[in-house]
């Protein structure tokens, strides 16, 4: 049959293929079902922690109770949106503003999850969905809509709705991801081969794409320089929107100016430009279009450096133009496929790969700005393309790093269109999260990044965000956080271990000292109204607080070893006590062997041995004697025990309040610890004075950032890898294996006396709003082309 002469019966056709798929779907799904319940059924019957068997146990009984209604829901779900949609109402706007509408978070959620369930099933089924996309494409003359039910995203969205509206968690959802995908995998591979079958036998051919030959390509490639007449490092003050340039004045250096010190920048386009020459016009059409041309750039200017006002919080701006959001959704696929090719490029060929990347988000823009129907959707579309090429022509971000990137062209240009404080916002989600990805990458080389973790994360982050075009910022913010955590682990583990010791040593020197003045805070307050001697007020406030920290890192809180200890500190204020009596005489002399042992095995843990322990135990034993003849009142037994009750249960009335900056050394750490503390640089604090600002600083340093460290007079590259949980310890990293560790104020005096001093002044976005505006500067007539 002649397809394209009867459009009718083709898009009949289209239509039973899809039928064909649900019922497919439909009839696999209770199979899923039963082999989600046998995974549950033995996950519960593993061993584990008394949480993790309840948890299984609670899911599997969920899951017996519920699964039916899933899948019937699932299935209704799908069948329902297999019919014809009826008009429906405009809906009705939620924030009370005209135009504007907010979304729910269980919906961004659901997608997001159904967006990750749906990856790697595309990734098994992906040459059978091709085919059916191509097929149905060539029946119905248009792509794929991003919600039709044969794309894997949007039949997994349905399950996952489903899933919430049958009274089924989240935290099971998450116990059987892995088998779930496994099982759709296998289902939807079936259904898409049954499909391709059912379009050979009515006769509807295969189609030969080549992908490549859909993006047009000039005659030339203009380079991707990003830096203009202005956006250069010699650009005359001014000549940049404040917020656009970076200054030192009264803030630490390699901060970005507030949005609040913005400043306004002259309009050089007030009279049209330069005078012309005697005798030269130009036509009228030409300066009305240059005319309209100023204005949108003066409109460009204002959403580029207007003070952002913050809190919009997922408020949506009006949608764009119908014609621009179905060219979005249209590209998005073949594109994807297309890049796909070129990240593969770049691994071997990086800069080949870049100039045709480059070309594709030139050609894309100008492809969106013909189907754009105001000026200002066009200047957004030519903004974000001059974004993503000043970001493309960072040489410092290795190539195939760039073409991920990239992809993120039409996702971030959506956000843009609906929120344009993504423009002037630095702390819009979109931005923080392309910038966060650019520092941690501008200091590795394409042989050492190309498959590594961080490339995959960063592959991942992108395809997600591809996968749901709908969800505005929400998906960059989520991705954010989960490129934090990502990172933070990363960071932490890399150097081939190195780093993760360091780590490791690091977090329990600064337990020991937390636990060590929290443990003097409470001896002080137990032994406040105790008529206890001076020395061993001494000896517990600043040698036993450490051994029992000291016990609580290296074996636990509950320890025996940790209790024993504990105890020691009771019966020594008891013994050192007065005792009257002979059977309390008595009782000292019966429990005295056994405490000085508990006294030596706590000195011992500290590194004091030989004859500076034996000098301690004499100290106090020469104390006890003292005790042992004197004459007055003894403390009461109540206190003693409610002391030790107190001191057995110690952390459970820790608290931070009065805390204090810690000793450290590469010393503290090997006799404290026990470990080899030669490959950390150790710069502890000196006393020097800090102003609270750069303190401050020092507190916000985003991981993975890179910086040059000037110390003793040597110059380190070096990535700031890791914090502690108080941020009293910080951890940076060089390539060649050293490791730096600084105490909190010892890193503001760095800072302050830029010894340590960020690599990147401003960040990538930035930089790339910067010079899209230079561009613009020059040629605004391109916002109209």
């Amino acid at each position: 049959m002649d397809f394209a002469s009867h459009p009718a019966a083709a898009r009949r056709l289209a239509q039973l293929a899809r039928q064909h798929f649900v019922d497919g779907l439909c009839a696999g799904l209770p199979v899923v079902a039963q082999a989600l319940g046998s995974f549950l059924t033995d996950l519960m019957g593993q061993t584990g922690t008394q949480r993790e068997m309840q948890l299984h146990r609670d899911a599997w009984q969920a899951f017996q109770a519920s699964h039916k209604d899933w899948a019937e829901r699932a299935a209704r779900a799908w069948r329902t949106a297999l019919a014809p949609a009826d008009p429906a109402p405009p809906p009705r706007s939620t924030s009370g503003l005209d135009g504007l509408s907010l979304l729910d978070d269980e919906v961004v959620e659901n997608k997001i999850t159904a967006s990750r369930m749906a990856l790697p099933v595309l990734e098994q089924v992906g040459v059978s969905f091709d085919a059916v996309r191509q097929r149905t494409q060539r029946l119905e003359g248009v792509e794929l809509p991003p919600g039709d039910l044969l794309r894997p995203e949007s039949w997994c969205l349905s399950l996952v709705d489903a899933w919430q509206q049958a009274g089924l968690k989240r935290e099971v959802f998450a116990l059987v991801l892995d088998p779930l995908q496994r099982e759709l995998a296998a289902l939807a591979l079936a259904q898409y081969q049954a499909v391709v079958k059912f379009y050979d036998s009515q006769g509807v051919a295969s189609v030969s794409e080549d992908l490549r030959a859909r993006v047009r390509r000039p005659a030339t490639t203009a380079g991707a320089s990003g830096h203009g007449p202005l956006g250069g490092p010699h650009a005359p003050p001014g000549s940049h929107p404040a917020h656009l340039q970076q200054s030192a004045h009264g803030m630490p250096a390699g901060r970005p100016m507030p949005l609040a010190a913005r400043g306004s920048h002259p309009a050089p386009f007030a009279t049209g430009g330069m005078p012309l020459p005697a005798g030269v016009t130009i036509p009228g059409p030409l300066i009305r279009a240059r005319q309209r041309a100023y204005g949108v750039m003066a409109q460009v200017r204002r959403l580029l450096t207007q003070p952002s006002m913050g809190g919009y919080d997922m408020v949506r701006a009006p949608p764009a133009s119908a014609a621009l959001v179905q060219a979005l959704a249209a590209q998005r696929v073949p594109l994807e496929s297309y890049y796909d090719s070129l990240t593969a490029m770049a691994h071997h060929a990086g800069p080949q790969a870049v100039v045709r990347v480059a070309s594709v988000v030139r050609e894309r823009a100008a492809e969106l700005k013909e189907k754009a129907s105001t000026a200002s959707e066009k200047a957004i579309i030519e903004v974000v393309a001059l974004m993503f090429q000043s970001i493309l022509s960072e040489e410092r971000i290795p190539p195939a790093m760039r073409v991920w990137f990239a992809r993120l062209q039409v996702p971030v240009l959506r956000v843009a269109l609906a929120e344009p404080e993504f423009f002037s916002n630095m702390a819009h989600p979109a931005r923080q999260l392309i910038d966060r990805m650019g520092a941690c990458v501008l200091g590795f080389d394409a042989s050492s990044i190309n498959g590594s973790a961080l490339e995959t994360e960063v592959r991942r982050i992108v395809q997600v965000i591809e996968q749901y075009p709908e969800t505005g910022q929400r998906v960059f913010a989520i991705a954010h956080e989960e490129f934090e955590a990502f990172l933070a682990k990363f960071l932490a583990e890399r150097q081939g271990g190195t780093t993760a010791r360091i780590v490791s040593v690091a977090q329990q020197v600064e337990q020991r000292e937390t636990l060590a003045i929290q443990y003097t805070i409470e001896l002080r307050t137990l032994l406040k109204d105790m008529p206890v001697r001076d020395e061993i007020r001494e000896f517990l406030f600043k040698t036993w607080a450490e051994v029992l920290a000291v016990c609580a890192v290296r074996h636990g809180v509950q320890d025996e070893i940790t209790a024993g200890c504990k105890r020691a500190a009771a019966d020594l204020v008891w013994a050192a006590s007065a005792k009257p009596n002979r059977a309390d005489r008595a009782q000292v002399i019966q429990g005295l062997p056994a405490l000085l042992q508990s006294l030596r095995r706590g000195l011992t843990l500290l590194g004091v041995t030989g004859a500076e322990q034996d000098a301690q135990i004499k100290l106090l034993t020469d104390t006890l004697s003292d005790a042992f003849l004197s004459k007055t009142a003894p403390i009461p037994q109540a206190h003693i025990d409610a002391m030790a009750r107190r001191l057995a249960n110690l952390e459970d009335y820790l608290s931070d309040e009065a805390l204090g900056d810690m000793p450290l050394s590469a010393e503290n750490i090997e006799l404290l610890l026990g470990i080899d503390a030669s490959a950390i640089h150790v710069f502890a604090d000196n006393e020097a004075p800090v102003q609270p600002e750069m303190v401050a600083w020092a507190q916000q340093l985003p991981l993975g950032a890179w910086f040059t460290l000037d110390h003793n007079g040597a110059s380190a590259q070096v990535q700031y890898v890791w914090h502690s949980q108080r941020r009293q310890l910080h951890l940076f990293a060089a390539a060649d294996g050293a490791s730096y560790l600084l105490q909190l104020r010892r890193l503001g005096a760095y800072l302050q006396a830029a010894l340590i001093v960020p690599q990147e002044e401003e960040s990538l976005t930035l930089r790339a709003t910067r010079e899209a505006l230079t561009k613009l500067d020059a040629n605004p007539e391109r916002l109209l082309s």
